[in-house]
């Protein structure tokens, strides 16, 4: 099926950030793509908007699932004008006591999925000199914190792996963006958090004070999903849109805060650290 339309594949939208994008997507008038782990979920948003928006089963751990899907969409379009990559979640609890099966599965949805999506629409892309990635990940992927060691390693991986996409795919007129959510009021810190409260006692001021702070804060976070997707949806339509785009005003603040403390550090160790190359 051809169409001049905007294709949008959304990974993850069946609640959260990704369900009000998908929504503020299709009162555009384009079509998203969206993927969903459970077939009622997708019959569903099949009928949303029929004729533009279409569900796809995938879960972001299955590597052939994500094969198939992509598959799905091109056989289906013959294109992916912008692939959002959404679906994520965060472990929370001291780095020490989460489980290795725990750490597996953060770095499974969160980095290894998003990279088998970006490898497999990658070569239709630069077969078509066009596409935009955004990469959803998180204020956390650039200051880690007590009780979100895991969930900081996965996001930090994606910042990085998003920034070096880049520089690689500029000349190719593919873009990429890094969009960096501070606390926004979604299931993130509640039913779509997996936590592993702290039981060693060294921790409970600073892991457990955090954890609880969180599971508070759930339901009352500043940021509001709505207009985060509007943002989003109009990050797509910039000619030079930003590789780093933070959402809601504590995400800025956390970036000065972050940007500042680190110019400092590197002033005041300077002596320390610069005079290590041959004489």
């Amino acid at each position: 099926m051809s169409t001049d339309k905007k294709v949008w594949f959304i990974t993850g939208v069946s609640s959260g950030l990704g369900k009000q994008l998908a929504e503020e997507v299709l009162s555009q008038g384009q079509i998203v793509v969206g993927t969903f782990r459970k077939q009622e979920q997708i019959e569903a948003f099949n009928n949303q908007s029929p004729g533009n928006s279409f569900g796809v089963l995938i879960d972001v751990t299955s590597t052939q699932m994500i094969i198939d899907g992509v598959k799905t969409v091109y056989d289906k379009f013959g294109k992916i004008d912008v692939v959002v990559n959404n679906a994520g979640y965060g472990a929370m609890g001291s780095i020490e006591e989460i489980s290795d099966e725990e750490v597996r599965r953060q770095f499974e949805v969160n980095v290894f999925g998003v990279l088998t999506t970006i490898r497999e629409i990658l070569p239709h892309m630069r077969k078509q000199r066009s596409g935009h990635i955004i990469n959803v990940t998180s204020i956390a992927g650039r200051i880690g914190s007590q009780g979100l060691g895991i969930y900081n390693g996965s996001k930090f991986a994606l910042e990085g792996i998003g920034e070096a996409l880049a520089a690689e795919l500029k000349p190719l007129n593919i873009k990429v963006t890094n969009v960096e959510p501070g606390p926004f009021r979604t299931e993130w810190a509640g039913s779509s958090a997996s936590y592993d409260n702290t039981n060693i006692e060294d921790y409970e001021s600073t892991v457990g004070e955090r954890i609880r702070g969180l599971q508070k804060l759930s339901g009352n976070q500043p940021g509001d999903p709505v207009k985060a997707a509007a943002a989003i949806y109009k990050l797509a339509q910039l000619e030079e849109p930003p590789v780093h785009l933070p959402l809601g005003k504590i995400a800025y603040e956390v970036f000065a805060k972050v940007n500042n403390g680190l110019i400092a550090e590197l002033e005041k160790f300077e002596s320390l650290g610069k005079e290590c190359d041959f004489s």
